[in-house]
């Protein structure tokens, strides 16, 4: 089932994303041809999860992904929504502080055995889960910086005040996962 999934969206994301590298190279718009070239490796990427023996993340995760990359690269990125939209990129680093902490809790099933989760300490999987998405939602801004610096100039328009805002956001939506995930500590 996940196989079958992966190879779907992998192979419907990275047609459309070619097709808009495609048109846009044709047209002669830099920077969304560039956003689509992006988005055809990172539509690619769960494509080495066909490769391990056990695909480690729920169906949920592998469709949140998809779905992220959407929103970023083809609606925020291709169609604007970034410049219409002010709270476009509030909710999508919100999302993805959730997002995050849901990919944290996939990675402590799979690398605590399920008789020892018991014994773990719900201090410890609560850090676990927020230091997953705060690192992510760090690397992040890292690469929207590193982004402004080499090609586009536009991922942090906002200035320091937006990458504080993004990096809030992001972090609350992690924090909520991070709580979710002691309450809910027995039933992972």
């Amino acid at each position: 089932m996940k196989t079958k999934l992966i190879l779907i969206l992998s192979i419907t994301s990275v047609i459309f994303m070619t097709a808009l590298f495609i048109f846009y190279l044709i047209k002669g718009d830099i920077s969304r041809w560039e956003v689509a070239l992006g988005g055809i490796f990172v539509s690619a990427l769960p494509l080495l999860l066909l490769f391990s023996k056990n695909i480690p993340f729920p169906a949920l995760i592998i469709i949140g992904y998809y779905l992220f990359l959407f929103c970023t690269l083809f609606l925020g990125s291709i169609e604007e929504f970034y410049g219409r939209f002010k709270w476009w990129d509030s909710t999508l680093h919100f999302y993805k502080g959730i997002f995050m902490g849901a990919i944290a809790i996939s990675l402590y099933k799979l690398c605590i055995p399920k008789q020892t989760r018991d014994h773990v300490s719900k201090w410890i999987l609560f850090l676990f889960v927020l230091s997953v998405s705060v690192n992510a939602t760090a690397l992040w801004e890292i690469y929207e910086f590193v982004g402004d610096l080499t090609f586009t100039r536009t991922m942090q328009s906002g200035g320091n005040t937006d990458t504080m805002y993004d990096m809030i956001i992001g972090i609350v939506g992690g924090l909520l996962v991070a709580i979710y995930s002691i309450v809910r500590r027995k039933t992972l």
